[in-house]
This record gives structure tokens, sequence and C-alpha cells, in this order.
């Protein structure tokens, strides 16, 4: 009681603050606007790495693909387009946070986002940022956090980009993308369609069966400036999948899962001087089905609806000084044919501070606690500085304290929940070593990370699974990434990207690897431009994993390098126009990222882009 009494207090503090300085000098609204603007205002002493809408166009239209040719991160994948959960620096898939404009959308069911939910073409750019984060996104910030953001830009400008793919297995990729403003409106409108028999060939003779999908999803975002200090803007996006889940035996019976999830978000941002306000309400809406038998008319069912109202208030103390205050309230009603119907309320107060000292030194500090009556929630901090030695070297270092809430299914679940269960709790830091050299840039990052009370499912003395505060793991490892860009005789054009993870992930008391972590996992991609004519070649290699968790290596999936090569070129006068096409795995691996789910080998797709 008494901490909600100091939040409300400090909140009436700061807009009573907020009030005075209305007679202050006006700082005019940004001509370009990210939602997420957290992402980098309080991102010191870590590495965002951005992929643009080009580079997403280079990959399949889902999520998981695209990050996993282009980042550390590595994915379990059920099969191509199948359930896809990430492992992000050696944690679960539940300690990755996925942010949708600066709005957490991991499910209230399992903790988690399936990856192959979604859709690339709906964004304007997809950041990843690794280490802690639960200071200023709340749960689930563990490993690192993926943020799926919708830009606006308040400009005179219309463009119209429209990309359709054909490919093998009878996949189908359409995306269509539409900017229109001025410099007091502006509109980001993306639709994307996906779809694939999916029915590509087996290693050893069989075929992926019952594998087809489809989805669809609409993301509009719309902004106003009313005056110099004050705008308006609606984000909303929706998403209609149906996937069939492939078979390791054709004697399974065939089943299915359909999803139907809408977000929506509404901001107004006033600036007043030294402070800027921001308030945004979001209403989350996730819906799923799941059909057991596709011969039957019968599923079950899970629909959580989330309510968030969240104040953000921030001062420019000096011009090398801000203050940042967030006060969130998290409401959700969630149900489900094993669940019942259960409602969570979530308040959060959070306090961030950066300081620019000098030119060459900055530092953060960050505070985060919540208030619930489903569970103790820990007193989250996160600190970091970044020391620019010279034009060519750099250190980051980051320490922060994070957690994961039970969900729904640990809490609720018929005759299983566990009521009792605490958050999972992390401790963490990280340093990094920047250098840039002209257009090249290398960044080399360790890090370690202890995880206690993680949560796992354990059968009791009764026969029935429970959920239980079990575990504690230990991991380390070292990240790096390069980026390299130039261009000879103003005619080739050449760039380089590449990432590297090297991973330890133990279970504290057996001392074994977790299972599905890879020690190693690196990606390259290289393109080149020549006139009208563009290449691109890309890489991945994932090391050997562990199935099981005594770590016996009689059942370890095989390391194994995919290659993808793009060919495309340019067409009309002003090169509005673009005809391509790709040999994805080039090399024909036989891989497989989780046990018996094989991926496609060698397959084929031609596009056409067109820019108006």
């Amino acid at each position: 009681m008494n901490f909600r009494f100091n939040c409300i207090f400090v909140g009436i503090l700061l807009c009573a603050g907020f009030l005075y300085s209305q007679e202050r000098t006006v700082t005019p609204l940004d001509s370009v606007y990210l939602t997420d603007s957290k992402l980098k205002e309080y991102s010191t002493g870590r590495d965002v790495l951005t992929l643009s809408d080009s580079i997403l166009r280079q990959n399949r239209a889902l999520l998981t693909n695209t990050l996993n040719f282009n980042t550390p991160i590595y994915f379990k994948e059920n099969g191509l387009g199948m359930v896809s959960s990430p492992s992000f620096r050696g944690t679960t898939a539940s300690q990755t946070a996925v942010l949708w404009n600066g709005i957490n959308i991991n499910s209230q069911f399992n903790g988690q986002l399936d990856f192959n939910t979604i859709n690339t073409g709906a964004y304007s750019e997809i950041s990843v940022r690794g280490g802690g984060g639960s200071v200023v996104y709340g749960t689930g910030a563990i490993g690192g956090s993926v943020h799926l953001n919708t830009t606006l830009s308040f400009e005179k400008l219309q463009e119209h980009n429209l990309f359709l793919q054909y490919g093998s297995y009878n996949t189908r990729d359409a995306r269509y993308h539409f900017k229109l403003g001025t410099d007091q409106w502006s509109l980001n409108l993306a639709l994307s369609r996906n779809s694939s028999n999916n029915d590509y060939e087996y290693p050893n003779g069989g075929e992926n069966l019952n594998g087809q999908f489809e989805n669809t999803a609409l993301n509009v975002g719309l902004g106003f400036k009313i005056n110099n200090k004050n705008s308006i803007r609606i984000f909303s996006e929706l998403f209609d999948g149906e996937r069939h889940f492939s078979l390791i035996r054709a004697s399974e019976t065939a089943t299915k899962y359909q999803d139907l999830n809408s977000k929506n978000l509404l901001e107004w941002e006033s600036r007043f001087g030294d402070f800027t306000s921001i308030t945004r309400v979001a209403y989350l809406d996730e819906y799923y089905k799941y059909f057991g038998n596709l011969n039957y008319d019968s599923f079950t069912f899970g629909r959580a609806k989330t309510f968030i109202a969240k104040y953000d208030l921030s001062y420019s103390v000096a011009d090398n000084v801000t203050l940042n205050t967030v006060l969130t309230n998290t409401n959700t009603t969630g149900e489900g044919s094993s669940l019942g119907e259960n409602d969570r309320n979530i308040f959060a107060a959070a306090l961030l501070m950066k300081h620019q000292l000098g030119s060459d030194f900055k530092y953060e500090l960050g505070f985060r606690k919540e208030a619930t009556a489903n569970y103790e929630s820990p007193f989250l901090f996160s600190v970091g500085a970044t020391k620019d030695f010279s034009e060519f070297f750099s250190l980051n270092v980051n320490a922060s304290r994070n957690f994961r809430i039970p969900t729904y299914n640990d809490l609720y679940w018929s005759s299983a929940g566990n009521p009792d269960l605490l958050p999972e709790k992390s401790l963490q830091g990280q340093l990094s070593a920047v250098f840039n050299y002209n257009s090249l840039r290398l960044t080399i990052t360790a890090y370690y990370n202890s995880v206690t009370d993680m949560i796992r499912w354990l059968p009791g003395s009764d026969g029935v699974w429970r959920p239980v505060n079990e575990d504690e793991v230990q991991i380390y490892g070292l990240e790096s990434g390069l980026n390299w860009s130039k261009t000879f005789k103003n005619k080739h054009r050449f760039s380089l990207n590449a990432t590297y993870a090297y991973t330890i992930s133990e279970n504290e008391e057996t001392g074994y690897q977790l299972i599905y972590v890879p020690f190693h996992k690196a990606t390259a991609g290289l393109n080149y431009n020549y006139k009208r004519l563009h290449t691109n070649l890309q890489f991945l290699y994932v090391g050997a994993v562990f199935t099981r968790s005594d770590n016996n290596s009689r059942y370890n999936l095989d390391a194994y390098t995919v290659g993808n090569f793009s060919l495309g070129y340019r067409l009309g006068k002003s090169e509005q126009f673009e005809l391509g096409g790709r040999i994805n795995n080039f090399l024909d691996a036989e891989y497989q990222s989780v046990e018996n789910r094989w991926m496609p080998g060698r397959n084929y797709t031609m596009y056409l882009n067109f820019k108006l």
C-alpha cells in the first residue's frame, strides 16, 4: 500500500511540474516519429541491431527466418512455418520479450511468442537488443528483446511499395506498404499475406504432411499534429492465421491451430518547455483455437483481453541530464478451456535518468517496482555507461536485475496451476568493446547472467504435472557483430553484416548445458550492387545441440550450415521495378532445429518489387 501511495504521490508531483512548465519555451515535435523511443533513448551500454525494410524483403515473410539469418538468436522451429520459439543468450523462449511499438505482446498463456505468427511485411523496421530490459519493458526481458516498430514521417511524401513472391511448395508472399504524409499528419499502412502448401520432401524420402499454413496481417499507423505542442497517434494491427501442424508419422492425427490477434494503441504527446508528456492507452486481444482432430469441429480455446494505461513524463533538467518517470497499469482478463476465467491487475512505476558528461562519456540509471495481488514482484534496477576513448574505440558496460512473471497457464491451469509461484529473477552484466574504422564497425560483448526461481512443470506424488520454482541457471558467453560497407569507383557497392554467438547455459545443480542451446551460432550476409544489378548471399551456421537434459550426445542434433542466394535487376527509367529470384538452402543441407522436424532442402522463389 505504501508503495502504491508513493507512486501516486510521485506522479502528482511530476504532473504539477508539467503544468508549471507550460509557460516555458516550446520544443517542436519531431518530423520522423518512432513510438518505441525508449529503445534508442535508454540503451546506454548496450548495442541495438536494427533491420530495415530492405533487409526484411531479403528474407521469408515470417519473423523466424529474418532473425535466424541476421541475429545471434537461436530458434527451435518444428518445421518450416510451424511453432517457433527463441533462445536468446541461452535463455528460455519465455525469457525473450517482444515489443509492438513499445507494448509487450508476449502471450498471457505461456509467456512466449510464436515467431511464426509474426509477418515481417507489417512493419517499418525490426530491432533486437541483447541483455536485460525489464526496467523499461517489464516481464520477460531477460535474454533480450525484439522490437516491431511502425514509424511515422511528418513530411511531404507519398510512397507505394508492392512486393510479390512465388516459390516452391506453392508458397505465396504479397506485401503492400503505403506511406502518405505532410508536415501536419502522417499515414503508414502495411498489408501482407503469406501462404504455403509446405509439402517439402524429407531427407529420408518422406514428405512434410499436414504442414500447410496461411496468414494475413494489417498494420496501420496514423498521426496528426494538433499544433507545435500536441500530437495524437493511433496504431492498430490485426493478424489472422491458420496453421496445420506437421506430422512426424502418417499414422498420427492431423491437427491445426487458428490465431486471431489484434493490437491497438492510442497516444497523446504534449511538449511544454523542458517537459514531454505522453499518455498511452492500449488494448490487446489474444485469441486461439486448437483443433485436436481435423475430422471433427470440436476445439479448445484461449482468450486474453489486456487493457494498458501508461503515463510517460520526461524532464530535461539541463542540456545533458534527463529524468523520466513511467507509470503503467495493466489489466488482463483471461479464459480458456482448461483455465476458467481469471483477472490480473499489475501496477508498475519506473524512474529513469540519463546524463551526458562531456562529449565522450554518458551513463543512465533505471529503477522499477510492480504491485499485484498475484505474486511478490522484485525491485528491479539497471545501470549502463558508454565511454568513447577515441573515434576508433569505445567501451560499453551494463548491469541489471530482471524478471519474468508466472503465466496464466502456470497460475490457473485446471487442477494443476500453482498460485504460489514466484517470478523468475535474473541478475546480469555485460561489457562491450566497440571498434570503428572508416566504414567498418566491430562489437565484441562478454556477458554473465544468473537466473533463479526458474519455473518448471514437474510430476507430483499424485502423478500430476505442476509448475514449481525449481531450477537455477548460470549463463555466460560472447557475442560479436560486424558491419562493413564500401563503394569502389562510384559503381561497385559492397556491404557485409555478420554475427557470432558463443553460449554456455548450465543448470547449476547438474552442470549440464540446457537443451536446444547451441554453443556456437554464426550468420553472415554479403550484398553487392552494380548499376541496376543487386545480389545477396546469406549464411547461417548452428553448432550441435543437446536434446536430452543429461547431455547424452547420442541424441544430439548435428551442426549445419545453410546458404541462400538472391539476384535482382532493377527496371524502368527511375529503377522503380525490380525482378529477381532466390535459391534458398542452395547447399541442400539436411538439417533440423528440433528433433524429428526436418527443414526444407534446396528450393526456389521468384519475386517482383514495385516502388512508386
